[in-house]
């Protein structure tokens, strides 16, 4: 028996079943925030889901396989974030109650436009959502990435063909979940994902490096973090762990909150629980980067670790496993983007008749088929998964310094809202440049540091105008 066509079709009954019977989307509420009254073990596993799904576990191993503990860094970087992010959790869950606010975007709108109708309310709406999508867009290629390759080996497919198929399943069951369905599917993938470190990546770990002894025979850039250089990695805890707190899918998370308790309490559970898979994804990849007889590309390492470790039955779920936590992942990324072009158009909740969800819905369907499409094709032209997830995490810095001032001011940040926008740009532009400054002349600058002087100027652009606005 095909084991991987049984795990196809029990794969796929289950996504049915909880499409038809579980997942409803009769209104607003619940197809973007899950009518928010979600508890905190859903909420934690849906984060979890997102930040050690799919896309991030090949990619963790990918970039172990290439940079060593360096990888591990991120993972450091991002409790710190979310112990961070606890600090305002109960206030963001709260402000989206009360102020009906539906996306990340939406609340720094608010924030620093007194009437949110008027023109530059929507020149600033859409400056927000526009760099989001553009971040997003690395994101969610990445998993099309992730899905491209082991779709590739598994079945004996053109890449091409295989990222065309990731998408089109992608799409269609963002399209017809909406946030409820996402959560459901998460917990399920999660619980794939936990499944598959104890009985595969661990044991695996451990035989190629011979409990971790040989770890030692590998290049001294690897076992000190230093692969990208001191700056990368200094950078990560100082100028990665805030981005947490801007990230659209975590503001989904905690705007669908039941309360503010369970907010802060998704925040730390969130932030201590995903540390391990941090750590375990990264040595995966440093332990084939010694048994390897040759090089490989980086994003091939799962399915070849995976084929190394596991029988037919094991490898099959071990793929379908992955694959379903890499929708988990892209169905999060895309459902965020979706919301975040179609809120330009349509103010959330200025209407709470059935009429205004039936236009929303559309709507956000129909971004949500075209911007999968445009990520399919990042994902055809530029198939570096470790670039692509570095990039897209490492870009969402430069909104740190804005949503600082808008959750910490104790007046109106009305005053403040060019300087923002300034804030945004400036670190949007200085970002881009130097990521394509570094592709181009990689031996002068690395790419995967452009994050570094972005976060910089979008925060001495603030700063500065903050302090001239004061005075």
């Amino acid at each position: 028996m095909n084991w991987l066509v049984f795990w196809i079709i029990i794969y796929l009954v289950l996504i049915a079943y909880l499409t038809l019977r579980h997942v409803k989307t009769k209104n607003v509420e619940a197809y973007l925030v899950n009518n928010r009254n979600t508890s905190t073990l859903p909420l934690v596993f849906t984060t979890l889901a997102t930040f050690v799904g799919g896309g991030t576990s090949i990619g963790l191993m990918a970039m172990g396989y290439e940079s060593g503990f360096a990888a591990v860094g991120i993972g450091v970087a991002y409790v710190i974030g979310f112990f961070i992010l606890s600090r305002f959790a109960g206030r963001i869950r709260q402000s989206g109650y009360e102020n009906k606010i539906y996306s990340f975007p939406q609340y720094l709108t608010q924030k620093y436009n007194r009437d949110t109708k008027s023109a530059f309310a929507s020149f600033f709406s859409a400056t927000v959502s526009g760099v989001n999508i553009f971040i997003f867009f690395f994101l969610l290629a990445a998993q099309f990435v992730g899905m491209a390759s082991l779709l590739k080996y598994s079945f004996g497919i053109d890449y091409q063909i295989a990222a065309i198929v990731s998408c089109f399943v992608v799409i269609a069951y963002t399209a017809i979940a909406g946030l409820s369905g996402v959560i459901l599917t998460d917990m399920i993938q999660f619980v794939a994902i936990v499944i598959m470190i104890f009985l595969i990546f661990i044991p695996g770990l451990m035989k190629d490096t011979a409990n971790l002894t040989l770890l030692n025979k590998l290049p001294q850039n690897f076992l000190n973090g230093t692969y990208y250089g001191w700056a990368f990695l200094l950078a990560l805890p100082l100028f990665l762990s805030p981005s947490v707190m801007v990230r659209l899918d975590i503001w989904q998370r905690l705007l669908a909150a039941k309360d503010q308790k369970t907010a802060k309490r998704m925040s730390i559970f969130s932030g201590l629980g995903m540390l391990p898979f941090y750590i375990v994804f990264p040595l995966v990849g440093m332990a084939l980067h010694l048994v390897a007889p040759e090089p490989i590309d980086p994003k091939d390492v799962t399915y070849l670790f995976i084929e190394r470790h596991t029988n037919s039955f094991l490898m099959g779920f071990a793929i379908i496993g992955l694959i379903s936590a890499l929708m988990s992942s892209g169905d999060s990324f895309l459902n965020i983007i979706s919301i975040s072009v179609v809120n330009d158009f349509i103010r959330f909740g200025k209407s709470k008749d059935r009429h205004s969800a039936a236009r929303m819905q559309p709507k956000i369907r129909i971004a949500t088929f075209i911007f999968g499409i445009i990520a399919t094709g990042m994902s055809l032209i530029f198939p570096k998964i470790v670039d692509l997830m570095v990039v897209g995490i490492g870009t969402i810095v430069i909104f740190v310094p804005a949503t600082f001032l808008a959750l910490i001011a104790k007046t109106n940040t009305f005053q403040f809202n060019k300087i923002s926008i300034y804030s945004i740009l400036s670190g949007f532009a200085v970002n881009l440049g130097f990521f394509i400054f570094g592709i181009v002349r990689p031996e002068v600058f690395e790419p995967k540091s452009s994050f570094i002087p972005a976060f910089l100027t979008a925060s001495i652009v603030l700063l500065t105008g903050y302090l001239i606005k004061k005075k």
